[in-house]
């Protein structure tokens, strides 16, 4: 039961059969597991929450590490932070942090695990206010590649804070006062798409709040068309007036009120999604218009249709909406994004399907996808085709230059200083 426990992904797709698991329960039993590993040179995967989607990134077919026992909430009222294990979902640290009144910026959905948002990202319905997750770290606690355990803060080693390369075991991470939220779900028939359309676009033109963030989503589910929109005011209730175009629009499903920030993250089924086969994509938006609402609207219903028959279950299409200083809230560098010039708004394609038979022609339609909305928002004057994809949310083909742009040659220096024996070659994720 522990191995299965173990070796369990969210996606299918991304799960494999190891030849055995372990469970460290302290940062030395990391220590000695990684030095056997790498003297062994034997392949090794290392699972948070198990929501990686590509093959490989988190499991292996060798030994699967599960950061489960990982699991402490420390908070520190004087420093205003929160040191968090890795093997936690952010709903635990979620719900730790609420007797105190405070929270932290991590995963906008249920059942995600904290390593790979502290490392990779993080876009939050807080992002506005604060940034993305990983803007808010203060230190990590890293298992180096050869089996050091050593914390790590910008001020005592930038390059491994810039670029991690090891087993990080807790995130040391800026807390924020938390209390009630208002906001949750509201769900429209195909009927209703172009009132929602157009109650986006008005909402992206006209509401500049930092308190206030919605996340779209267009939906295909089993060839059924559905569309939702995760409304979202950090406040118990939201001005007058702010969500009024979502909510007079007839609706098949409405879960709005004033929650705990918890109850609104949990409140949205992605659960639905897990054990099928699962691939991300990700486009860039300097604008976000009826007619580009209109145009992804498009993409939903035709590759939904067009892939029924390569199995596919959920084909999604969200519109992910952040004011342009998204980016300023960090006070060192980070390797993703490479720019923090401008903030954009996001694409975010998201394809479930059964038959790994089906593989090559979900990744090609995602491909078509992806260049298609490209070259539609460039054709509208949109500068949006050399943005960098979100590397938590990038299919497995894309070139590091597309995630991290300038930052590899630096990445890669980094890499050869701290791991010469490429031990994390053994393991998954992006390969520098």
């Amino acid at each position: 039961m522990q191995h299965n426990k173990d070796i369990y992904h969210w996606s299918a797709s991304s799960s494999q059969t190891s030849d055995c698991s372990f469970e460290p329960e302290t940062t030395e039993d990391v220590a000695i597991a990684l030095r056997i590993l790498g003297q062994t040179q034997t392949p090794f995967g290392i699972k948070s929450g198990g929501h990686a989607a590509n093959a490989g990134f988190s499991s292996t077919p060798g030994v699967q590490i599960a950061m489960y026992s990982f699991s402490d909430v420390v908070y520190n009222s004087t420093t205003q932070t929160a040191t968090v294990g890795t093997g936690l979902l952010w709903d635990d640290v979620y719900v730790k942090l609420e007797q105190y009144g405070v929270t932290v910026v991590g995963a906008k959905v249920t059942a995600i695990g904290v390593g790979g948002v502290a490392l990779g990202g993080g876009y939050s319905y807080l992002t506005n206010q604060y940034g993305l997750a990983f803007d808010s770290v203060v230190a990590f606690e890293l298992v180096l590649p050869n089996g050091t355990v050593t914390d790590v803060t910008d001020s005592t080693n930038p390059d491994l804070f810039f670029a991690l390369r090891g087993i990080v075991t807790r995130v040391t991470v800026k807390t924020y006062p938390q209390g009630q939220v208002w906001g949750g779900r509201v769900s429209y028939g195909p009927g209703q798409w172009e009132n929602a359309t157009s109650a986006i676009a008005n909402f992206w033109a006209n509401v500049h709040d930092t308190k206030a963030s919605i996340y779209n989503t267009y939906n295909l589910v089993a060839g059924v068309p559905e569309m939702s929109s995760i409304l979202f005011y950090d406040a118990p209730m939201c001005p007058e007036g702010m969500y009024d175009d979502f909510l007079k629009i007839p609706h098949i499903e409405q879960d709005i009120s004033s929650r705990s920030y918890v109850d609104l993250v949990q409140s949205l089924p992605l659960n639905l999604t897990s054990n099928l086969r699962s691939v991300f994509h990700w486009v860039a938006m300097e604008e976000v218009t009826t007619d580009v609402l209109k145009m992804i609207a498009n993409e939903t219903l035709f590759w939904g249709k067009e892939l029924l028959n390569s199995s596919a279950v959920i084909v999604s299409y969200d519109v992910d909406l952040y004011v342009p200083t998204l980016y300023d809230h960090v006070d060192s560098p980070t390797a993703y994004p490479p720019s923090r010039d401008k903030g954009y708004s996001f694409i975010e394609v998201y394809y479930g399907w059964l038959d790994a038979n089906y593989d090559d022609a979900i990744f090609n339609a995602l491909d078509l996808s992806a260049q298609h909305m490209t070259q539609a928002l460039t054709d509208a004057g949109q500068n949006i085709a050399d943005v960098a994809i979100y590397p938590n949310n990038a299919p497995p083909n894309t070139s590091l230059e597309k995630m991290y742009g300038d930052n590899v040659p630096r990445l890669q220096a980094i890499k050869k200083a701290v791991d010469p024996d490429n031990v994390m070659g053994l393991t998954g994720g992006w390969k520098f």
